[in-house]
């Protein structure tokens, strides 16, 4: 169809100040898209701005559905060739003309309704979330930088396709047509793929290590090397506090101090004790490990009441509302020991090499708990396993229910596992009948239970010898991404939660895309949503799991209020 079939008013060379040999160029080149194509374009680019999981920013949206468009149009063409591939009728040309008139009205109003709507969209999660709501989610903004990025990936993909059939004809000299074809698309796929993996993807892989690993190295304000010698990374310590890693540095020192907890009981409270061990401490996860089992016997971790081992984040972060609260609970007789095996950010990790954060978790827990197993049962702490994100990821696969079997330890609390967790993913698929997918419910909860900004804890049932207790909330994109938004409406829609905008719906492909896109924004939001785990739910997960003594709900109250 021509620009002037598609548009009431044909623009005059004179208004738009170009040359005539420029206008004749551009009506040619837009000639050459498919209408097809972009009518799928526009409606996935509509579909691209209705709500997911977290509000975004115009920058945000408009680079989302500039890949929207790319996607819809490479999805238009593809069906335009699979219907020619199969030969069906092709309609004559003044119903293929009217169709076209039709379908492009269409398309127009469908696009138009959703740019209006993007405002009410955005300020539909926002409100949920207790954000301040918009103005103007700025559709016009939004849509100019989706345009200017989908020309340029369909501009990368037709370079790609012409090499390809630059090298197809260059082939077809020596080869029958159709073998020169299949080869020199299987070339283009490859070469493309070991630049894009082997090249591009490493270079900027290692850029980041790089750049994160100068990131680990720097030392916050405030953060000094304790001067006590039964501290981790003292003087007198094994682990030296270069090595340790600005994470686990602030881990260490900004933990409540003896002091701080007994002003919060009123009576004589201990210091907890801290153990990190950074990568750069040792080269090998094993020598790291069993670095860690030395410190926690030098320090006297084995005679406190409570041990923890907690597997940090892709940054090595360790999230106080998970560590603080433990610590305050029992007065301090805890310690806590945990292990560094990456710089990069939990989304950009998982992306990358998700088993990390397996590996180090079993070499640390198994070194623990080989030596813990040795200990006489009436006497040693009570042992739990504690992760968020990505950490959540490797501890709760780290205790093999074979190697615990015979001598279990007491629990887990494991905050917002991502979606590649096996063990969340298993239990969530298992769920009891009537159960929501964002709050399931295992086996009457005897072992395993779920909750989430509201304490669900508490389900009428006795609970099993050990307890563990998942917390995620429905609107975290790290828990409930998965590949098959593609094709299949996820079951967290089914019954969804209450952060989740009620004008979410599923797109074929498109909801894959926002929620993808979601993912770096995670922790973007305020705390108590997304991937921001508050708190209050950590509290409530550590009393259910551990059972302080003398604990009260006026007690957790003020705790709040104090972390808050």
């Amino acid at each position: 169809m021509s620009a002037e079939q598609l548009t009431s008013e044909p623009i005059s060379e004179q208004r738009v100040g170009i040359g005539p040999q420029a206008w004749h160029r551009a009506r040619r080149y837009a000639r050459t898209f498919s209408f097809v194509g972009l009518v799928f374009a526009t409606l996935f680019f509509s579909a691209s701005v209705t709500p997911s999981l977290l509000p975004r920013n115009f920058i945000v949206q408009g680079l989302l559905s500039g890949f929207a468009l790319a996607v819809g149009y490479g999805v238009g063409i593809a069906a335009i060739g699979l219907y020619h591939f199969l030969e069906l009728r092709v309609p004559g040309e003044q119903i293929q003309l009217v169709a076209k008139r039709f379908t492009a009205v269409a398309a127009v109003i469908v696009l138009v309704i959703c740019l209006r709507q993007m405002t009410f969209w955005q300020n539909s999660i926002r409100e949920l979330m207790g954000m301040p709501t918009l103005e103007s989610a700025y559709p016009i903004r939004t849509a100019l930088i989706a345009f200017a990025f989908a020309a340029m990936l369909v501009g990368v993909s037709r370079l790609v396709l012409k090499c390809g059939a630059f090298l197809a004809r260059k082939l077809h000299r020596f080869l029958p047509r159709r073998v020169a074809m299949v080869l020199a698309a299987t070339i283009v796929v490859f070469a493309i793929l070991f630049l894009g993996n082997g090249i591009v993807a490493r270079g900027l892989l290692n850029a980041a290590d790089v750049f994160f690993s100068h990131a680990d190295g720097l030392i916050a304000d405030g953060i000094e090397q304790p001067t006590d010698e039964a501290a981790c990374g003292s003087f007198e310590s094994s682990i030296a506090w270069n090595s340790i890693g600005r994470r686990g540095k602030e881990f260490l020192v900004q933990g409540p101090t003896r002091r701080q907890i007994q002003a919060y009981h009123g009576e004589d409270a201990m210091q907890p004790i801290r153990v990190y061990v950074g990568m750069r401490t040792r080269e090998e996860k094993q020598d790291r490990a069993q670095l860690a089992l030395e410190e926690l016997q030098r320090v006297g971790a084995f005679d406190r009441s409570v041990l923890v081992i907690a597997t940090p984040t892709g940054t090595g972060w360790l999230d106080p509302g998970g560590v603080d609260t433990i610590e305050y609970l029992h007065g301090g007789d805890t310690a806590i020991v945990s292990m560094q095996y990456s710089y990069l950010p939990s989304w950009l990790t998982i992306m990358v090499d998700p088993q990390r954060s397996i590996r180090s978790a079993r070499e640390l827990f198994d070194a623990v708990y080989g030596y813990w197993t040795t200990l006489p049962a009436d006497t040693r702490p009570r042992l739990y396993l504690h992760g968020l994100s990505l950490g959540a990821l490797g501890s709760e696969v780290s205790a093999s229910i074979y190697k615990v079997f015979e001598d279990p330890i007491q629990g887990a609390v494991w905050s917002g596992p991502p979606f590649p967790s096996s063990q969340w993913s298993a239990i969530t698929q298992s769920r009891d009948e009537g159960s929501p997918s964002w709050l399931p419910t295992f086996d009457d909860g005897r072992m395993v239970r779920f909750t989430s900004q509201s304490n669900a804890l508490n389900t009428g049932h006795e609970w099993g010898k050990i307890r563990n207790v998942y917390i995620q909330y429905a609107s975290d994109p790290m828990v409930f991404f998965s590949t098959d938004l593609l094709w299949k409406r996820p079951s967290w829609l089914d019954e969804r939660g209450p952060d989740v905008s009620p004008y979410l719906k599923w797109y074929p492909i498109v909801t894959f895309l926002q929620i993808a896109f979601d993912l770096p924004m995670a922790t973007s939001v305020p705390v108590g949503y997304g991937h921001n785990y508050a708190p209050a739910n950590c509290l409530d997960a550590w009393i259910a799991v551990t059972q302080p003594e003398n604990w009260n709900a006026a007690k957790s109250k003020q705790l709040i209020a104090d972390l808050q």
